[in-house]
């Protein structure tokens, strides 16, 4: 026996061997065959997007139009006035500058800072003939005296670049101060409430997509197939037709003398037209009827895959039907109602068409300012931080309901 354990033992690490190879073959061959959908996905997809979210943290305004400058105002501290040498070179390259347009961007960029700053370069770039090199400063002070505050060199300052924490706090209404101490920003202090907002109206959604989708899915499992066909063609039979239309549709029925309202004035239920579009109703209306199939769906495919044996054997044993339902049959079906409460959440956080046509001022979600310093504004760094904040607020989303339902079971019997 001994003698021939180390023959046996060779041809079992042979055929390892052999098995290991195969399996490498197998890998290489399935990563060729989906090499082109990853290339196509990381040249239309990934890169842009991942190009755009970079615009949140990137700044090179001031140094690519006046990069001595962006060099001395790096080395300078910022707690006294600058030095002379750094004035001089502003002033020299502020008046060799000869592209105005560059000059608006990076004025434009300043203001977002400070209220003011776009005005104060603009008007110095006019009248830049006035700058002495001999007397830099006096010549500026002559221009506007607001070049001798210490707080307009550090708001240039926190523009060198290349990368900055500017937009990244705008987005979350901070910003740095004078001393580089992070303080909330009245002047924009916008961003939090719409963030909020939107969480909230996507909440509010998700939970109609629930209370409206549940029952139906749980009737699509107990027809018969031929109906629950019939059912679910008529579930994705929106889908067929392009949301624009289906929210002017909605813009028809719920305003003031839309269908809605003159058919509950026709049969005496109000006396008065009711409030239904252009606010946060009519926006709850909207989306929960877009949104609603991708709530049935999921819901729908996981209560068709629980079998029926258990459910016949809790009843045979004496359980109520209510027992029945929420002992045996709801915790089966908690990982169909997560799943779709998180597409409806996650596609209701970037929705922009649907509050943009039935909703009001106050219901616009944070998308719409993302399009707006997008199409708008241009302010493509603006745009970029607002994205970051709603994809990471997406992303801790999805790993608490991953965790949620990694523990279903847990939390259901707690």
């Amino acid at each position: 026996m001994n003698l021939r354990l180390p023959a046996r033992t060779r041809r079992q690490a042979a055929l390892q061997t052999a098995m290991n190879r195969a399996g490498q073959g197998q890998k290489l061959r399935a990563l060729l065959m989906i090499a082109p959908v990853l290339l196509f996905l990381l040249a239309n997809f990934v890169a842009p997007i991942s190009s755009m979210l970079f615009q949140g943290v990137h700044d090179t305004a001031l140094a690519a139009l006046w990069p001595q400058t962006a060099h001395d105002l790096r080395r300078w501290d910022g707690v006294q006035m600058p030095p002379p040498e750094l004035v001089k070179n502003f002033v020299q390259e502020l008046r060799d500058t000869h592209n105005p347009a560059a000059v608006s961007e990076l004025a434009n960029r300043l203001n977002y800072d400070t209220v003011g700053m776009r005005s104060l370069v603009m008007h110095t770039l006019r009248h830049r003939e006035v700058l002495d090199d001999a007397a830099p400063t006096a010549s500026l002070l002559r221009i506007d005296p607001r070049w001798g505050d210490r707080d307009v060199w550090v708001v240039m300052k926190h523009a060198v670049g290349p990368l900055t924490s500017f937009y990244m706090l705008a987005a979350v209404d901070r910003r740095l101060d004078a001393d580089g101490q992070v303080q909330f920003n009245p002047q924009q202090a916008i961003f939090i409430p719409v963030l909020l907002r939107t969480l909230w109206i996507s909440a509010v959604v998700t939970i109609l997509c629930l209370l409206l989708g549940f029952p139906v899915a749980y009737l699509l499992v107990g027809v018969p197939d031929r109906q629950a066909n019939m059912l679910l063609i008529l579930i994705l039979l929106p889908f067929w037709t392009s949301i624009l239309v289906r929210t002017t549709a909605w813009v028809v029925l719920l305003q003031s003398h839309g269908v809605i309202n003159d058919a509950l004035s026709g049969a005496g239920i109000v006396a008065h037209p009711l409030a239904l579009i252009y606010n946060r109703v009519g926006v709850y209306i909207a989306m929960t009827y877009v949104l609603l199939p991708y709530a049935i769906l999921p819901v729908y495919a996981v209560m068709k895959g629980i079998p029926r044996a258990p459910l016949r054997a809790a009843v045979s044993l004496g359980a109520t039907p209510a027992r029945v339902f929420w002992t045996v049959f709801a915790p089966q079906a908690l990982p169909g109602v997560l799943a779709g409460a998180l597409i409806v959440f996650v596609l209701a956080l970037g929705y922009y068409v649907t509050p943009a046509l039935v909703g009001g001022a106050r219901d616009q979600m944070i998308s719409y300012f993302i399009a707006y310093y997008t199409n708008q504004s241009l302010n493509w760094g603006m745009a970029s931080a607002l994205s970051i904040i709603l994809l990471a607020a997406t992303l801790v989303l999805v790993q608490f309901c991953a965790r949620i339902v990694g523990n279903r079971a847990v939390l259901w019997r707690a």
